[in-house]
């Protein structure tokens, strides 16, 4: 027989305590594709790829919730016994204040707190709980939306998340290596939606010449900095939907690649959309991008 105090105790055992949020510590799965013909992008992990592989490791199905960190870890606490596992950007990762690797899954006590430190290289970190995180998905998924607000709100200290019932056992690898992002990107585009509305020159200028990632970068773009890209219509354009890894160039002409949590609609002209933003998903500030062909229409490249 179980009284008050024993179902608290279990009822707190299916949550995760925030103690440290970092900088930016999100809720994030595989996104909402699908929806933005309603004014919702696909938001979701920026480095899907390391979301998978870090669910992998702790038995999880790939598409459950995790924690997505910015560039400051941040620290939970288990109320459960569990397994955890940290992939993306490397970091230190201690778990009850012991060591230990990251890459691969780690048993964690009841009651242990796990903590995430900076990351060494890259950007964003991956911390997969066996069970998941559960919040109340919003059209289908838990991320967090950092422009639109849909799912739940980046954390904040002292949040407590749900975690979900374990499902199968970790991964029976014991480690994977880091690997660092490269210190220079070359990025495929294709030209357009609005070519027309830029000189021949802003053309050559985006595709011969090095831009370097701004520190206002975040979720939802990567601000540029280089060669400007000159208009040759200067009127302004009717509000228009735009896309997962549109280059859209504002008044100012310097390039702005719109990432996971991008609007849909925008009224600066596109002046290409990128084959693949996931290269994106770990660079600083600082790293420096190319981009390359194929070129449409008469502009041959430089």
């Amino acid at each position: 027989m179980s009284g008050p105090r024993e179902s608290a105790r279990r009822d707190e055992a299916q949550w995760i305590e925030v103690l440290r949020a970092g900088g930016l510590t999100t809720v994030q799965d595989l996104g909402r594709p699908g929806w933005a013909h309603l004014g919702v992008p696909r938001s979701g992990a920026m480095d899907p790829y390391a979301l998978r592989l870090a669910n992998r490791l702790v038995g999880n199905p790939e598409p459950a919730a995790a924690l997505e960190t910015t560039m400051t870890g941040c620290t939970v606490r288990l109320h459960r016994a569990g397994t955890v596992a940290v992939t993306g950007a490397p970091a230190v990762l201690r778990v009850g204040g012991r060591a230990v690797d990251t890459g691969g899954p780690v048993a964690v006590p009841a009651g242990a707190v796990v903590e995430l430190g900076p990351a060494r290289q890259g950007v964003r970190s991956y911390l997969a709980i066996a069970g998941g995180i559960t919040v109340e998905p919003v059209l289908g998924s838990r991320a967090t939306d950092t422009l639109s607000g849909l799912g739940p709100a980046p954390l904040t200290d002292g949040d407590t998340l749900p975690v979900g019932p374990v499902t199968a056992g970790p991964a029976p690898v014991d480690f994977l290596p880091d690997v660092p992002p490269p210190a220079e990107l070359d990025l495929r585009v294709r030209l357009g939606p609005r070519q027309d509305w830029f000189t021949p020159e802003a053309v050559r200028a985006l595709l011969g010449t090095a831009y370097t990632i701004g520190s206002m970068s975040n979720r939802v773009g990567a601000r540029l900095a280089g060669a400007a890209l000159p208009r040759a219509v200067p009127g302004e354009l009717p509000s228009e939907g735009v896309v997962l890894g549109a280059v859209q160039v504002p008044a100012d002409g310097q390039p702005l690649i719109f990432l996971a949590d991008h609007p849909t609609t925008g009224g600066y002209p596109v002046i290409a959309v990128l084959d693949d933003v996931l290269p994106l998903a770990q660079a600083r500030p600082g790293t420096i991008v190319r981009f390359h062909g194929p070129v449409a229409g008469p502009i041959a490249r430089p």
